[in-house]
Order: C-alpha cells, then structure tokens, then sequence
C-alpha cells in the first residue's frame, strides 16, 4: 500500500513540463498497486497484468463486493501501457486527468477501508 499511495501522491502533483500522461500512469499505477495489496491481504495469487478490470474480477471471485466507482479503474489500465508511448494515443486532457487521479484515489481508499476491516 505504500507503494500505491506513493505513486498516487505523484499523480496529483501536477508540475510545469510534466506531462499529463505521466501522471495518469502514475494514477494507474496507485491503483494496480492498491488492488494487488489486496489481492496479497486475501491470500490470493495475481497474475502479472496491468489490466484493473481483471484485478477486479479476481478479488470479487473471492467474495468481495467491488463497488461502481472503483470498477470503473478498468479505464485506468490504458495508461499503464499506450499513454507512455508516443502515437499510440491521442494526448490526455485535463479532464482525462482530473478523472484519473479522482478514480485512483477512490481506488486506495476503498481498498485501505477494506483491509482495515480484515481478511
């Protein structure tokens, strides 16, 4: 979990000459991190992916309810690979951003509340 509150403190420090795609990997990357600080909490074995949703899918297989708003980090798993690499995607807004950073933050919360509560 520190790791995943690490990159979400990156993801909201918007500096001048950073872009905006950095910063939604680094959102992304605090939620990856969250939900596989999960998955390890539940004893669970998680494959190796940036794909959220498929995160999602597996702590929910283990009977965990996973709520509307931190199912939608499944848009986040796109910055994990084709927002570092130039021409594979159309430049990330402001409001992508904005959008981002807010998903990743219900994403950590949720889980800290989660794991707080126990197995």
């Amino acid at each position: 979990m520190n790791r995943a509150k690490s990159n979400l403190v990156l993801a909201r420090n918007r500096l001048p000459d950073v872009y905006l795609e950095d910063l939604c990997f680094d959102a992304q990357q605090a939620a990856e991190k969250a939900i596989k600080a999960f998955s390890i909490h539940l004893d669970l074995c998680f494959p190796y992916t940036h794909d959220l949703t498929d995160l999602l899918t597996l702590v929910e297989g283990a009977g965990r309810k996973v709520p509307e708003d931190v199912k939608r980090a499944g848009i986040l798993s796109d910055y994990a690979i084709e927002s570092r690499y130039p021409g594979l995607a159309e430049p990330v807004t402001q409001e992508e951003y904005e959008r981002a950073v807010s998903i990743a933050e219900k994403v950590v919360q949720w889980v800290e509340r989660q794991m707080a509560s126990g197995p």
